[in-house]
C-alpha cells in the first residue's frame, strides 16, 4: 500500500505540474479593452467576459474607475496605460506620479493584479511629447518602487513597426536613426528595470501595403512552406518575421538579452506584443479581385492562429512562449477613424463573438 500511495501521490504531482504548464502557456494571450464606444456593455459585464472566455490578460489604454472595481479579484493580469497627453504633467512633478499611481494603482493593488504600466504610445521624435516619455518612465517607476511592488509591476512604453529602419531580412532589423533619440535611452531605462519593450504589431498592415508581393496566407499564418529564409531561420508567417526582425533590432543596441530576465516570468519577455489583430471592417480590396483582405473570416483565422502559435516562439526564440495582446474586445464606433480603426473587435456589444474564437 505504501508504494501504491507513493506513486499515487507522484502522479497527482505530476498532473498537477502538467496543469499548471498548461495554464501558464493557454495564458499568454490577453485583449486589448478600448473605451471609445457609446454602445459597449458595463464595465462588470465586460469583465465577465474576459472570465467566462479564459482571457486571463487585459490591457486598458487609459485609467477607469468602473473598469477597476470590476476587475478587483478577477485574478486577469493587468497592463494599465497612461495617454501621451499625460506624460509632461507626470514628467515634470513627482507629485503628479506619486497621485496617479496611489489613485490608479495603489487603490486597487491589494486584489488586483497589475502586471504592467505602459507609459505612452507609440510616441514618436517629432512628438512634443517626446521629451517628456523617459522621465514620466523614471517618475512612475519610482513611485511604484516606493510602494513596494518594483518586482512584480513593470513600466514600459509602447512602440509600432514604424521604429524599424531595416525592416529584411530579419536579422538585419535595426532602429531607424531619428527614432533613436527616443529609443536608446527607453531601452537603457528598461535595462535597468528589468523590464519588456511593449511592441503593437501588426501584419495585417504590412500585408495590406504591399499585397501583391506578401501572400496572404504569410499573413495568416498558413503558409506551409517556408516564404523567408534568413540564414538558419525560416519563417512561416509574417508575424514572426517581424517579431524577429525587432529581436534582432534590440539585439544591436544591447537590449536583447539583458530585458529577458522580466521579473522572471516564463517566456521570451524582452518584447510584449502589446497590440495584434486583424480588422473585419470596411478597408481596400484586395487587387485580384478574389478576396478582401479586411473580412470576418481573415479576422477569424488571424486571430485564432495567432493564439495558437504564441506558445511556440519564433525561429529566433524558438519555444520561448510570446506574451501578446488581440486587438481588441469590441469594435469601437467612436474611434477617431471609425472607417477601419473601429472594425477589429472580437465580440458584439451584446456579448456575443463576433466570430467562433477559442481561447
Amino acid at each position: 500500500m505504501a508504494t501504491f500511495s507513493y506513486y499515487m501521490k507522484s502522479t497527482i504531482l505530476l498532473i498537477g505540474l502538467l496543469m499548471a504548464s498548461l495554464g501558464t502557456t493557454s495564458a499568454e494571450i490577453g485583449v486589448c479593452y478600448g473605451l471609445d464606444g457609446n454602445n459597449l456593455p458595463s464595465k462588470p459585464n465586460v469583465i465577465a467576459l474576459f472570465n467566462s472566455n479564459n482571457i486571463r490578460r487585459i490591457r486598458l489604454y487609459r485609467t477607469d474607475h468602473d473598469a477597476m472595481e470590476a476587475l478587483r479579484g478577477s485574478n486577469i493580469e493587468v497592463t494599465l496605460g497612461i495617454l501621451n497627453e499625460n506624460l509632461q504633467s507626470m514628467a515634470t512633478n513627482q507629485g503628479n506620479a506619486k497621485n496617479w499611481v496611489q489613485t490608479n494603482v495603489l487603490n486597487y493593488a491589494n486584489n488586483v493584479m497589475f502586471s504592467y504600466i505602459v507609459v505612452g504610445n507609440e510616441v514618436e521624435p517629432s512628438s512634443p511629447f517626446a521629451q517628456y516619455l523617459v522621465p514620466a518612465m523614471q517618475n512612475i517607476q519610482n513611485e511604484i518602487n516606493a510602494a513596494g511592488f518594483g518586482n512584480q509591476i513593470k513600466v514600459s512604453t509602447a512602440i509600432g513597426m514604424n521604429t524599424i529602419g531595416v525592416p529584411f531580412p530579419p536579422s538585419a532589423g535595426a532602429f531607424r536613426s531619428d527614432f533613436r533619440p527616443i529609443l536608446d535611452p527607453v531601452i537603457g531605462f528598461l535595462v535597468n528595470n528589468q523590464a519588456a519593450l511593449h511592441l503593437n504589431l501588426y501584419p495585417f498592415f504590412t500585408y495590406n501595403n504591399d499585397p501583391a508581393h506578401i501572400p496572404l496566407d504569410y499573413a495568416l499564418f498558413r503558409a506551409t512552406s517556408p516564404v523567408v529564409t534568413d540564414g538558419p531561420y525560416q519563417y512561416y508567417n509574417l508575424f514572426d518575421a517581424q517579431l524577429d526582425t525587432v529581436y534582432a533590432a534590440l539585439e544591436k543596441v544591447g537590449g536583447g538579452t539583458s530585458l529577458q530576465k522580466d521579473a522572471g516570468r516564463s517566456g521570451s519577455r524582452d518584447i510584449v506584443v502589446s497590440e495584434s489583430g486583424w480588422p473585419t471592417g470596411p478597408g481596400r480590396p484586395h487587387p485580384n479581385g478574389l478576396d478582401q483582405a479586411t473580412s470576418i473570416d481573415n479576422a477569424r483565422i488571424y486571430n485564432q492562429n495567432l493564439i495558437n502559435h504564441v506558445k511556440s516562439g519564433t525561429p529566433r526564440r524558438p519555444g520561448k512562449p510570446i506574451e501578446a495582446y488581440i486587438f481588441a474586445m469590441f469594435d469601437e464606433n467612436q474611434k477617431p477613424s471609425p472607417n477601419i480603426e473601429g472594425h477589429w473587435g472580437l465580440f458584439l456589444p451584446n456579448g456575443q463573438p463576433k466570430y467562433p474564437i477559442n481561447f
